[in-house]
């Protein structure tokens, strides 16, 4: 059955709560939000899963497993209640956890100290706040489709690459996402037979449970239980949780920052910052709100900010957005924000109540589920690669380089790259934009666009407009594009700038300050017509305003008043030269 905005099949306005909060407008409704059966399961689901994922991500970072687990619990509370993307799941992640281990190495303190640990979660948190509330993840709007839809891809594989161990029973030894998956490959004859086997009958049972329509958003919980139970009860001998480390039966233990440790941690704080800040722009951007709410990627810093500040006296590692764990959720069936919420408090439940029985879970099934999110995190974004590739070579170009780089290289370098690239790319399609187009009058006071002709006609008044935006790349090619006046006698020109030069550079200026100059030299009248105020500012700042003086036209009156205005003025003002010459010439 067909879904429209992720409602559900018994009620399609629950999940904005009520109709009140349906009516309210998308903004509201997020918030007022009411919990659903759904994010219960969810919850449970997510918070189950983040007990065997939060230890072994942990541990793959050089620290102690039950800081994994911490980092599911108050964080994840804290970050769904204040988060805009409602149904991102703020916890520990592969990346954060890499990066957090190293980060502590460097600045030579112990990833086992509570205190060190906290310090650089506390850090990252008062980092992530700043960010958000100076509204700098407005930056993330400067990073194209092309470039999301690489990292996004990027980071699906990092997934997959970090459990091959634990579906095949093979560790790979590269330190390269994809040389571990390369190295898995050319080494199958090693693969361990009942863990391939339990990952494999892991997918075989989602991908079951998935194709029936009521059981499609529970297919990620029944796998794990239907899976797990079968392994218990058949004796394989395979990893389970309880192998990488005990699971404590105690809440989230109070931890005190060790201050003396922030000044050492600050850059290598805001390293993990940005690291979070891209990996929640990859959310936002491939888990939308089911509600139709507009995520706000500045709101989900900050909120993630006082998620790491709360766990950072509650024993957790640096958190952020994750991809992994937010597939989980809505995987599990997350309508609303409250998936999250119940995702935190289930699992310190869990823990309390089921931490020894919860390490029965086989490794290979988590690796199992992982690879499934993976694969659907890529599919997720097919059409957007479809759509990048259809776009231009340039876009395509990024999409790729993104995608290596987040595959290749370390995850904060590869974010700085596909920043730039964006940023390069908007560059390169800007200073192709701009042109120069003429505006003929058609006889019944209305303009038609054409071509700018090669050489400005004389005994007439020419009316060009540039399109544009001022941006310095642009601008001398487009220079290049107004008509040659070496041969013109006894002509005008009106100059359209409206709705263009909206970024005026000094390159710009220049360039005007340049045609102005050859305009006057070969006795061509020149009026600027559709110049917003602001520009005008500029123009007097620069001296460009004393150069026409009186020939300047603002942007009050209509688009075709304003044209021609400065069309009858230019028209009197080239009438009124050519007499003046001819009465010299007398």
């Amino acid at each position: 059955m067909a879904r429209s905005g992720g409602s559900t099949d018994d009620d399609p306005a629950r999940e904005r709560g009520t109709a009140d909060d349906a009516t309210a407008g998308p903004r509201q409704g997020a918030r007022r939000a009411r919990p659903t059966p759904r994010d219960v399961v969810s919850g449970f689901v997510t918070g189950l899963f983040s007990i065997p994922e939060g230890m072994a991500y942990a541990t793959v970072g050089g620290f102690s497993a039950p800081l994994g687990l911490w980092s599911g619990a108050v964080p994840t509370i804290v970050g769904s209640v204040f988060s805009r993307s409602v149904l991102m799941v703020t916890t520990l992640t592969s990346a954060i956890a890499l990066s957090a281990g190293s980060i502590l190495t460097d600045a030579g303190l112990d990833p086992g100290d509570l205190g060190s640990v906290a310090a650089l979660t506390l850090v990252v948190g008062l980092w992530m706040v700043l960010l958000g509330v100076l509204r700098l993840g407005s930056v993330m709007s400067f990073v194209s489709t092309a470039v999301m839809t690489g990292f996004t891809a990027g980071i699906a594989v990092q997934i997959v690459a970090g459990v091959v161990g634990d579906a095949t029973g093979y560790d790979p030894q590269s330190h390269n996402t994809v040389g571990k998956l390369v190295e898995a490959v050319a080494h199958v004859g090693e693969w361990d037979g009942p863990t391939v086997a339990v990952a494999a009958a892991t997918v075989a049972v989602w991908a079951g449970l998935s194709l029936v329509p009521r059981l499609r958003k529970t297919a990620t919980l029944g796998s794990l239980v239907v899976v797990t139970v079968v392994v218990a009860v058949a004796g394989f001998g395979v990893e389970t949780v309880s192998d990488i480390a005990a699971i404590p039966r105690s809440l989230p233990p109070l931890t005190l920052p060790d201050l003396g440790a922030l000044p050492d941690l600050a850059w290598g704080g805001l390293a993990i910052a940005l690291i979070a800040l891209a990996q929640a722009a990859g959310i936002s951007a491939a888990v939308p709100n089911p509600d139709g709410s507009r995520a706000d990627a500045s709101k989900d810093f900050t909120a993630q900010g006082l998620a790491n500040v709360a766990g950072g006296f509650f024993g957790a590692l640096p958190t952020g957005g994750s991809l992994s764990r937010t597939g989980v959720a809505t995987s599990g069936g997350a309508q609303t924000r409250w998936a999250g919420i119940f995702a935190g408090v289930w699992l310190v439940l869990l823990v309390l109540a089921l931490g020894p029985l919860a390490g029965t879970i086989p490794m290979a099934v988590i690796g199992g589920l992982l690879l499934v999110i993976g694969g659907e995190l890529v599919m997720g974004r097919r059409r957007d690669i479809v759509l990048v590739a259809r776009t231009s070579w340039l876009s395509t170009a990024a999409m790729v380089v993104t995608f290596a780089a987040t595959t290749q290289l370390p995850l904060q370098q590869a974010i700085f790259l596909g920043a730039g690239l964006s940023i390069v790319l908007f560059a390169v399609q800007a200073a192709q934009r701009g042109r120069v187009v003429e505006l003929v009058a058609t006889g019944d006071g209305d303009f038609t666009v054409a071509d700018a002709p090669a050489d400005l006609p004389s005994g007439r008044t020419t009316v060009l407009q540039y399109v544009g935006t001022g941006f310095f790349a642009e601008v001398n090619r487009v220079e290049q594009e107004w008509p040659h006046t070496a041969r013109t006698h006894d002509a005008a020109l009106v100059v359209s700038l409206r709705g263009a030069a909206g970024i005026p550079s000094t390159t710009f200026l220049k360039s005007l300050d340049r045609l102005l100059d050859r305009w006057h030299d070969h006795g061509v009248e020149v009026v600027l017509c559709g110049v917003p105020d602001e520009l005008l500012d500029r123009f007097a700042a620069a001296g460009v305003t004393e150069r026409v003086q009186d020939a300047v036209v603002g942007d009050a009156g209509g688009v075709l008043a304003t044209v021609r205005e400065a069309y009858d003025l230019a028209e009197h003002r080239r009438r009124a030269a050519s007499a003046g010459t001819v009465a010299d010439d007398v």
